[in-house]
């Protein structure tokens, strides 16, 4: 999609139309049956408040603090509301949280923070688990042999400087700071308010996963609270196994991790950043060249790409006004060496359009790079699908020019995050770990594609209709009958049938057995949970 902001609109429960978004929503995470809930008694909650220390908050609906922490990023799950929300701050009272839960026969949904679960698995009716009070960073530098300086350009990398040990709630914002002021860098998604939890459970795609891995190969433990309330410490030396299924097993499957301890890397210098636009009559020829590019550099680690089309608007003409294609990632090494490889993209479009792309190559800190890179996820209402792309697999000619013609027949919406597809390049350090090394299988990739599509909480409901009923057909348009077999787990898509094998290729048979160990009566469970 071509039009991400770098902050948050405003939304609020309050311009909601529950209704509407209910009925447009398929079911989202565990639920308890109807008696359940109800026997749930007002002793009961009083119990688990007097049982949290006093770091945690419990709140119940008609608390003036409910409203703001029951909202799911995603409006579209609005309507799921949790009986009662613990705003977690420590490991501790996450234990006594999910052993209660248990006894009343509630399920116990953890939320990272805002709750960016695509698909709303992160919303519940039982008991949520927020985890946002959890923000602690503690950092250690690894002095001596251990780590590995090398230059790249104009940077220079201390490999595997230190670790750096993070609270559940941390998001990727949080961890900026740490870069732009101390040099120090984990690798993790674009979106400044998306859980360093829920991307790095489900893998951790970003503009620097081809340097140094996904965010779930830098992970070095996990703390982890199990479906009996009991705590674990999740290492390669320690419950190996449960690690394995935490890098790259997606959330809410195994347990409730409160805190993960990564690899960091220290910067010194600056890195090369190229945001670049087109019109939509360019789509042909900038998709052939960015797949060329990718498939070119895949081994290179040091150049990252995102590539896409999209638009938004209301009415046809704007529809057709704002379709355009982009490019935009950053690489580390020379300048010349970037303009080297963006040729083929510089080359096409208008004389203002080549103009203007050529002029964003630049060189700017890494501390910058991040900001310039970040953007949220769709806001208000949405819903998405995705694709991860092999070398057999890419986009051919008339998939591009099928694709842009019913991306022209979206069907509009208020929502300025528009509609369309974006391309994630993969390779590099990613594509060097064994699909079997951890539960993220996809290592032989060239991209994940994920296609769609939002609406505004004030549109009306033939808005969300129309919306979701132009998604599979876009995404049908692009693959046929026949799209490719895998799929990102961050991405979650409801209506996905083979979303075992797509998630999680050949890898979802130990992953079962994980969770057979660790969660044996599948506390932990939603529509796409792995054992389901």
């Amino acid at each position: 999609m071509i039009n991400r902001r770098n902050v948050l609109r405003a939304g609020t429960a309050g311009v909601l139309g529950t209704e509407m978004v209910a009925s447009q929503s398929p079911p989202a995470a565990a639920t308890p049956p109807p008696d359940v809930a109800e026997r749930v008694g007002r002793r009961d909650w009083e119990l688990l408040a007097q049982a949290l220390s006093p770091r945690s908050t419990l709140y119940r609906p008609g608390d003036s603090g409910y409203p703001p922490l029951a909202l799911p990023f995603n409006h579209r799950y609005a309507g799921i509301r949790p009986a009662g929300i613990v705003a977690c701050g420590t490991t501790r009272d996450v234990s006594t949280a999910v052993r209660w839960a248990r006894t009343v026969g509630l399920p116990a949904v953890p939320r990272s923070g805002l709750g960016h679960n695509y698909a709303g698995y992160s919303a519940t009716t039982g008991l949520l688990l927020n985890m946002a009070r959890m923000k602690s960073i503690d950092s250690t530098p690894v002095p001596g042999p251990r780590s590995r300086t090398r230059t790249y350009g104009r940077i220079k990398v201390v490999h595997d400087a230190g670790t750096v040990t993070v609270g559940a709630g941390v998001t990727n914002g949080d961890l900026h700071p740490m870069l732009e002021d101390r040099g120090m860098f984990v690798p993790t998604g674009r979106c400044p308010t998306v859980g360093v939890a829920g991307l790095v459970l489900g893998g951790g795609i970003g503009f620097s996963d081809k340097m140094f891995g996904l965010t779930c190969d830098r992970l070095v433990s996990t703390t982890v609270v199990l479906a009996d309330g009991d705590v674990v410490e999740a290492s390669r030396n320690s419950h190996s196994d449960l690690f394995w299924g935490c890098r790259g097993g997606a959330g809410n499957n195994f347990g409730v991790n409160t805190s993960f301890t990564f690899q960091y890397e220290r910067f010194q210098g600056d890195v090369g950043f190229y945001r670049l636009n087109w019109s939509l009559d360019s789509a042909l020829p900038v998709l052939a060249a960015a797949q060329r590019i990718a498939v070119d550099t895949l081994h290179d680690k040091r150049f990252h790409l995102r590539v896409g089309m999209g638009t938004h608007g209301l009415t046809r003409d704007e529809i057709r006004a704002n379709a355009g294609v982009n490019a935009i990632g950053q690489y580390y090494g020379d300048l010349a060496e970037l303009r080297d490889i963006l040729a083929p993209l510089l080359a096409i479009g208008t004389a203002g359009e080549r103009a203007a792309n050529n002029a964003s190559v630049r060189e700017v800190t890494p501390g910058e790079a991040s900001v310039l890179l970040s953007a949220t996820t769709p806001v208000q209402q949405f819903a998405a699908r995705s694709a991860v792309l092999t070398s057999r697999t890419l986009l051919t000619d008339d998939q591009v020019v099928a694709a842009a013609e019913q991306l022209l027949e979206w069907p509009g919406s208020d929502n300025e995050d528009g509609a369309g597809f974006a391309m994630f390049a993969l390779g590099g350090e990613i594509n060097q770990v064994p699909p079997d090394a951890t539960a993220f299988v996809h290592r032989n990739a060239v991209f994940i594609l994920a296609a769609e599509t939002s609406w505004a909480d004030y549109d009306p409901p033939r808005v969300a209709t129309a919306n979701l009923h132009w998604l599979p057909e876009f995404y049908h348009a692009i693959f046929g009958g026949t799209p490719p077999r895998h799929s990102y787990q961050n991405f979650p898509d409801p209506t996905l049938k083979d979303w075992r094998r797509a998630y999680y290729g050949a890898n979802y048979d130990r992953l079962v057995r994980v969770n057979r160990k660790y969660d044996p009566t599948n506390f932990f469970s939603y529509p796409q949970a792995i054992g389901t």
